[in-house]
Protein backbone atom coordinates (compact mmCIF):
# COMPACT_ATOMS: atom_id res chain seq x y z
CA UNK A 1 0.00 0.00 0.00
CA UNK A 2 1.26 3.47 -0.82
CA UNK A 3 0.72 6.59 1.26
CA UNK A 4 0.11 10.23 0.68
CA UNK A 5 0.01 13.33 2.86
CA UNK A 6 -3.37 14.04 4.37
CA UNK A 7 -4.47 17.66 3.57
CA UNK A 8 -5.27 18.14 7.25
CA UNK A 9 -1.69 17.57 8.30
CA UNK A 10 -1.22 13.81 8.80
CA UNK A 11 -0.22 10.85 6.66
CA UNK A 12 -2.97 8.60 5.33
CA UNK A 13 -3.24 5.58 2.98
CA UNK A 14 -3.74 6.47 -0.66
CA UNK A 15 -6.52 4.98 -2.73
CA UNK A 16 -5.46 1.65 -4.35
CA UNK A 17 -6.08 3.22 -7.73
CA UNK A 18 -4.17 6.35 -6.74
CA UNK A 19 -5.45 9.91 -6.52
CA UNK A 20 -6.44 11.71 -9.67
CA UNK A 21 -3.53 13.81 -10.98
CA UNK A 22 -3.81 17.54 -10.48
CA UNK A 23 -2.96 20.09 -13.13
CA UNK A 24 0.27 21.60 -11.89
CA UNK A 25 2.05 22.63 -15.07
CA UNK A 26 5.64 21.43 -14.50
CA UNK A 27 4.69 20.75 -10.89
CA UNK A 28 6.54 18.82 -8.24
CA UNK A 29 7.22 15.77 -10.39
CA UNK A 30 9.09 17.80 -13.01
CA UNK A 31 10.99 19.83 -10.44
CA UNK A 32 12.08 16.64 -8.66
CA UNK A 33 13.10 14.93 -11.89
CA UNK A 34 10.35 12.32 -11.62
CA UNK A 35 8.87 12.54 -15.12
CA UNK A 36 10.04 8.98 -15.75
CA UNK A 37 8.61 5.48 -15.70
CA UNK A 38 7.51 3.72 -12.52
CA UNK A 39 10.62 1.53 -12.31
CA UNK A 40 13.06 4.37 -12.93
CA UNK A 41 11.19 6.58 -10.46
CA UNK A 42 11.41 3.90 -7.77
CA UNK A 43 15.15 3.48 -8.36
CA UNK A 44 15.71 7.23 -8.28
CA UNK A 45 13.74 7.63 -5.03
CA UNK A 46 15.66 4.76 -3.43
CA UNK A 47 18.96 6.46 -4.25
CA UNK A 48 17.97 9.65 -2.47
CA UNK A 49 16.01 8.11 0.43
CA UNK A 50 17.78 7.93 3.78
CA UNK A 51 17.25 8.32 7.52
CA UNK A 52 18.60 11.59 8.94
CA UNK A 53 18.87 12.83 12.52
CA UNK A 54 16.36 15.56 13.31
CA UNK A 55 19.29 17.56 14.70
CA UNK A 56 20.92 17.61 11.25
CA UNK A 57 17.89 19.27 9.65
CA UNK A 58 17.06 22.96 9.63
CA UNK A 59 14.01 24.93 8.44
CA UNK A 60 14.07 26.05 4.84
CA UNK A 61 14.94 29.64 3.99
CA UNK A 62 12.19 29.61 1.40
CA UNK A 63 9.43 28.11 3.54
CA UNK A 64 6.33 30.21 2.71
CA UNK A 65 4.43 29.13 5.83
CA UNK A 66 4.97 31.42 8.80
CA UNK A 67 2.50 29.92 11.28
CA UNK A 68 2.11 26.30 12.36
CA UNK A 69 -1.18 25.59 14.08
CA UNK A 70 -0.55 23.82 17.44
CA UNK A 71 -3.72 21.72 17.14
CA UNK A 72 -2.75 20.50 13.67
CA UNK A 73 0.75 19.66 14.93
CA UNK A 74 -0.75 17.71 17.83
CA UNK A 75 -2.92 15.73 15.41
CA UNK A 76 0.13 14.91 13.30
CA UNK A 77 2.10 13.89 16.42
CA UNK A 78 -0.63 11.40 17.28
CA UNK A 79 -0.51 10.02 13.71
CA UNK A 80 3.29 9.69 13.88
CA UNK A 81 3.08 7.91 17.24
CA UNK A 82 0.67 5.37 15.73
CA UNK A 83 2.18 4.83 12.27
CA UNK A 84 5.47 6.70 12.05
CA UNK A 85 6.32 9.16 9.29
CA UNK A 86 4.97 7.65 6.09
CA UNK A 87 5.85 10.49 3.71
CA UNK A 88 9.58 11.36 3.54
CA UNK A 89 10.69 14.96 3.82
CA UNK A 90 12.34 16.56 0.80
CA UNK A 91 15.67 18.14 1.72
CA UNK A 92 18.77 19.54 0.08
CA UNK A 93 22.33 19.87 1.40
CA UNK A 94 22.75 23.14 3.30
CA UNK A 95 24.47 25.52 0.86
CA UNK A 96 27.95 26.12 2.28
CA UNK A 97 27.07 24.16 5.41
CA UNK A 98 28.66 21.25 7.22
CA UNK A 99 28.62 17.79 5.67
CA UNK A 100 25.47 15.73 6.28
CA UNK A 101 23.41 18.78 7.29
CA UNK A 102 20.29 19.47 5.30
CA UNK A 103 17.79 22.24 4.67
CA UNK A 104 14.12 21.24 4.58
CA UNK A 105 12.48 21.94 1.24
CA UNK A 106 9.12 20.30 1.93
CA UNK A 107 7.84 18.72 5.13
CA UNK A 108 8.82 21.15 7.87
CA UNK A 109 5.61 20.41 9.75
CA UNK A 110 6.48 16.69 9.80
CA UNK A 111 9.93 17.59 11.15
CA UNK A 112 8.43 19.73 13.91
CA UNK A 113 5.93 17.01 14.79
CA UNK A 114 8.72 14.40 14.84
CA UNK A 115 10.56 16.45 17.46
CA UNK A 116 7.40 16.70 19.57
CA UNK A 117 7.00 12.93 19.21
CA UNK A 118 10.64 12.59 20.40
CA UNK A 119 11.84 10.81 17.26
CA UNK A 120 15.58 10.84 16.68
CA UNK A 121 15.53 10.26 12.93
CA UNK A 122 13.17 10.95 10.04
CA UNK A 123 13.07 9.63 6.46
CA UNK A 124 14.19 12.14 3.84
CA UNK A 125 14.75 12.33 0.10
CA UNK A 126 17.91 14.29 -0.66
CA UNK A 127 17.85 16.44 -3.79
CA UNK A 128 20.31 18.83 -5.37
CA UNK A 129 18.06 21.86 -5.86
CA UNK A 130 18.76 25.50 -6.61
CA UNK A 131 17.02 28.34 -4.79
CA UNK A 132 14.31 28.79 -7.42
CA UNK A 133 13.38 25.11 -7.40
CA UNK A 134 13.41 25.10 -3.60
CA UNK A 135 10.95 27.96 -3.32
CA UNK A 136 8.73 26.54 -6.05
CA UNK A 137 8.57 23.11 -4.39
CA UNK A 138 7.78 24.63 -0.99
CA UNK A 139 5.02 26.71 -2.57
CA UNK A 140 3.55 23.85 -4.55
CA UNK A 141 3.47 21.49 -1.58
CA UNK A 142 1.70 23.99 0.62
CA UNK A 143 -0.73 25.16 -2.07
CA UNK A 144 -1.65 21.56 -2.93
CA UNK A 145 -2.40 20.95 0.75
CA UNK A 146 -4.13 24.36 1.11
CA UNK A 147 -1.88 25.16 4.08
CA UNK A 148 -1.03 28.75 3.17
CA UNK A 149 -3.10 31.75 4.15
CA UNK A 150 -3.56 34.29 1.31
CA UNK A 151 -0.75 36.56 2.57
CA UNK A 152 1.76 33.70 2.77
CA UNK A 153 0.81 32.64 -0.75
CA UNK A 154 1.17 36.23 -2.00
CA UNK A 155 4.59 36.59 -0.37
CA UNK A 156 5.78 33.36 -1.97
CA UNK A 157 4.71 34.53 -5.42
CA UNK A 158 6.34 37.92 -4.90
CA UNK A 159 9.62 36.29 -3.92
CA UNK A 160 9.56 34.23 -7.11
CA UNK A 161 9.00 37.44 -9.06
CA UNK A 162 11.45 39.73 -7.26
CA UNK A 163 14.28 37.34 -6.42
CA UNK A 164 14.17 35.05 -9.43
CA UNK A 165 12.58 37.20 -12.13
CA UNK A 166 9.59 34.95 -12.87
CA UNK A 167 6.45 36.36 -14.48
CA UNK A 168 2.95 35.64 -13.12
CA UNK A 169 2.35 33.36 -16.12
CA UNK A 170 5.49 31.31 -15.39
CA UNK A 171 4.62 31.05 -11.71
CA UNK A 172 1.06 30.02 -12.55
CA UNK A 173 2.35 27.23 -14.80
CA UNK A 174 4.67 25.96 -12.05
CA UNK A 175 2.08 25.94 -9.26
CA UNK A 176 -1.01 25.01 -11.27
CA UNK A 177 -2.77 28.36 -10.98
CA UNK A 178 -3.90 30.88 -13.57
CA UNK A 179 -1.84 33.97 -14.34
CA UNK A 180 -4.67 36.19 -13.06
CA UNK A 181 -4.82 34.24 -9.77
CA UNK A 182 -1.12 34.87 -9.18
CA UNK A 183 -1.39 38.55 -10.15
CA UNK A 184 -4.42 39.09 -7.89
CA UNK A 185 -2.69 37.33 -5.01
CA UNK A 186 0.38 39.56 -5.31
CA UNK A 187 -1.84 42.66 -5.19
CA UNK A 188 -2.44 41.91 -1.50
CA UNK A 189 1.18 42.86 -0.82
CA UNK A 190 0.26 46.51 -1.47
CA UNK A 191 -2.06 46.58 1.56
CA UNK A 192 -0.99 48.32 4.79
CA UNK A 193 0.57 46.03 7.40
CA UNK A 194 -2.45 46.15 9.74
CA UNK A 195 -4.78 45.12 6.91
CA UNK A 196 -2.43 42.27 5.98
CA UNK A 197 -2.65 41.07 9.60
CA UNK A 198 -6.46 40.79 9.23
CA UNK A 199 -5.93 38.57 6.18
CA UNK A 200 -3.34 36.39 7.96
CA UNK A 201 -5.71 35.82 10.88
CA UNK A 202 -8.66 35.00 8.62
CA UNK A 203 -10.71 37.98 9.84
CA UNK A 204 -10.64 39.46 6.33
CA UNK A 205 -11.04 37.31 3.22
CA UNK A 206 -8.73 37.73 0.25
CA UNK A 207 -11.66 38.96 -1.86
CA UNK A 208 -12.65 41.61 0.67
CA UNK A 209 -9.01 42.62 1.06
CA UNK A 210 -8.66 43.19 -2.69
CA UNK A 211 -11.86 45.25 -2.62
CA UNK A 212 -10.37 47.71 -0.10
CA UNK A 213 -7.00 48.09 -1.86
CA UNK A 214 -8.09 51.10 -3.94
CA UNK A 215 -9.98 52.81 -1.10
CA UNK A 216 -8.70 56.21 0.01
CA UNK A 217 -8.16 54.79 3.50
CA UNK A 218 -7.82 50.99 3.18
CA UNK A 219 -7.02 50.49 6.87
CA UNK A 220 -10.14 52.32 8.03
CA UNK A 221 -12.39 50.48 5.59
CA UNK A 222 -10.84 47.12 6.53
CA UNK A 223 -11.51 47.78 10.21
CA UNK A 224 -15.15 48.55 9.38
CA UNK A 225 -15.43 45.32 7.37
CA UNK A 226 -14.00 43.26 10.24
CA UNK A 227 -16.03 44.96 12.98
CA UNK A 228 -19.33 44.72 11.07
CA UNK A 229 -18.67 41.29 9.56
CA UNK A 230 -19.18 42.55 6.01
CA UNK A 231 -18.68 40.40 2.92
CA UNK A 232 -17.19 41.25 -0.47
CA UNK A 233 -20.50 42.50 -1.89
CA UNK A 234 -20.95 44.81 1.09
CA UNK A 235 -17.47 46.25 0.55
CA UNK A 236 -18.12 46.78 -3.14
CA UNK A 237 -21.42 48.53 -2.31
CA UNK A 238 -19.60 50.85 0.10
CA UNK A 239 -16.98 51.62 -2.56
CA UNK A 240 -19.71 52.45 -5.13
CA UNK A 241 -21.45 54.72 -2.63
CA UNK A 242 -18.21 56.55 -1.90
CA UNK A 243 -17.54 57.02 -5.61
CA UNK A 244 -21.03 58.42 -6.13
CA UNK A 245 -20.54 60.87 -3.28
CA UNK A 246 -17.17 61.90 -4.70
CA UNK A 247 -18.79 62.49 -8.11
CA UNK A 248 -21.62 64.56 -6.60
CA UNK A 249 -20.68 65.64 -3.05
CA UNK A 250 -23.76 67.84 -2.63
CA UNK A 251 -26.14 66.31 -0.06
CA UNK A 252 -29.70 65.79 -1.24
CA UNK A 253 -31.99 68.56 -0.05
CA UNK A 254 -34.41 67.29 2.60
CA UNK A 255 -38.01 67.12 1.42
CA UNK A 256 -40.26 69.54 3.26
CA UNK A 257 -43.43 68.22 4.86
CA UNK A 258 -46.74 69.85 4.11
CA UNK A 259 -48.35 71.91 6.93
CA UNK A 260 -51.12 69.35 7.53
CA UNK A 261 -48.58 66.58 8.20
CA UNK A 262 -46.60 68.83 10.54
CA UNK A 263 -49.77 69.75 12.43
CA UNK A 264 -50.76 66.07 12.77
CA UNK A 265 -47.29 65.19 14.08
CA UNK A 266 -47.55 67.91 16.70
CA UNK A 267 -51.04 66.78 17.75
CA UNK A 268 -49.93 63.17 18.25
CA UNK A 269 -46.77 64.27 20.04
CA UNK A 270 -48.82 66.37 22.48
CA UNK A 271 -51.14 63.45 23.16
CA UNK A 272 -48.36 60.90 23.70
CA UNK A 273 -45.70 63.13 25.19
CA UNK A 274 -43.22 61.60 22.71
CA UNK A 275 -41.66 62.61 19.41
CA UNK A 276 -43.69 61.54 16.37
CA UNK A 277 -42.46 61.40 12.78
CA UNK A 278 -44.92 60.86 9.90
CA UNK A 279 -43.54 59.92 6.50
CA UNK A 280 -46.13 59.97 3.75
CA UNK A 281 -45.67 59.44 0.01
CA UNK A 282 -47.98 58.31 -2.77
CA UNK A 283 -50.86 57.25 -0.54
CA UNK A 284 -48.56 55.21 1.73
CA UNK A 285 -46.33 55.97 4.65
CA UNK A 286 -45.31 55.18 8.21
CA UNK A 287 -45.60 56.68 11.67
CA UNK A 288 -42.56 56.57 13.92
CA UNK A 289 -42.88 57.09 17.66
CA UNK A 290 -39.61 57.61 19.49
CA UNK A 291 -39.14 56.54 23.10
CA UNK A 292 -36.19 56.84 25.45
CA UNK A 293 -37.06 54.40 28.22
CA UNK A 294 -38.78 51.05 28.61
CA UNK A 295 -41.48 52.74 30.66
CA UNK A 296 -42.34 54.94 27.71
CA UNK A 297 -42.47 51.89 25.44
CA UNK A 298 -44.78 50.14 27.91
CA UNK A 299 -47.06 53.17 27.95
CA UNK A 300 -47.27 53.14 24.14
CA UNK A 301 -48.13 49.42 24.13
CA UNK A 302 -50.87 49.93 26.73
CA UNK A 303 -52.46 52.74 24.75
CA UNK A 304 -52.38 50.77 21.51
CA UNK A 305 -53.92 47.66 23.07
CA UNK A 306 -56.74 49.36 24.94
CA UNK A 307 -60.23 48.44 23.72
Amino acid sequence: MSYTDDPEGGDRPASPKGPAPRGLGRGLSALLGEDVGDHDRAVERARGLKQVSVADLQPGRYQPRQAFDPDELDTLVQSINRQGILQPLIVRPVPGGAEDTYEIVAGERRWRAAQLAQLHEVPVIVRELNDTETLQIALIENIQRQDLNPMEEAEGYQRLMNEFGHSPAEIGEAVGKSRSHVANAVRLMSLPADVQSYVRSGELSAGAARAVITAEDPASLAREVVERGLNVRDVEAIRRQVKQQEADPRPAAPRRKDPDTVALEQSLADALGLKVDIRHKGGRGEVRISYRTLEQLDEICQRLTRT
